[in-house]
Order: structure tokens, then sequence, then C-alpha cells
């Protein structure tokens, strides 16, 4: 099997006030539309939002997006954070926000220094 492209899907509750949350407050771009549903770029991956649901997801769920600046998300995001800002056992500065639904959304920082920024091969 050969994977092409992938992308992460909701369902949200309210589909107006999950859109306004990833278009207006997260600042992401549309990539495109359909009848039902909303695609997003998500830095080098995608984020749908179709369909609904009669309940949030929980906890089972969570999206992880890496940012350049994790205090300018901070101080822009200050109304949704669910967890402040911190370093990681494993190297990372992550901070948690939620969506209308409680979706977590992980919001990390890469350290210059971290073994993720460096090539592998």
């Amino acid at each position: 099997m050969e994977i092409l492209s992938g992308r992460v899907l909701l369902r949200p509750v309210d589909m107006q006030r999950s859109l306004a949350f990833y278009r207006d407050v997260l600042g992401l771009a549309i990539a495109r539309e359909f009848p039902g549903g909303t695609v997003f770029f998500m830095g080098s991956g995608y984020l749908e939002l179709s369909g609904s649901a009669e309940a949030p997801p929980g906890p089972a769920v969570a999206l992880w997006m890496q940012v350049r600046d994790l205090e300018a998300a901070h101080r822009e995001l200050a109304d949704h954070v669910v967890r402040e800002p911190r370093q990681e056992p494993w190297g990372l500065h992550e901070m948690w926000i939620a969506d209308p639904d409680g979706t977590r959304i992980v919001l990390v920082q890469v350290p210059e220094d971290h073994p993720i920024r460096r090539d592998q091969r």
C-alpha cells in the first residue's frame, strides 16, 4: 500500500462555531470547501471539518500543531489555554488549548538544539 496523502477529520457539534475557531482564532487557511465541509491547511497536513457529532470526541483525540513562537501563541490564544506553556521531559515546549468542542490542541515549539531538528540521514 502506498499512502499518497492524509488529513485529520473532525465532526463538530456546532459547525459554524468550529469553522470560526479554526479560521478566525487559529488563522488556518482554507484549502477547499464542499457542501457540508471545509478543509484547512494545517502545516504540512490538512484538517477537515465535516458532518456533525452529537457530543465532543473527548480526551482520546488531540491535534498536534508545531508553532514557531509559543510565547506569541500564548499571548494570542490566552482565552483558549487549558494548560500553560512548559518544557516537557522530552525537550519540547508545549501548551494546550481547546477548540469549541473541547478537542485538545497541543501547540509545540521545537527548541533549536532539539534532536527533532537534526537531519537523521
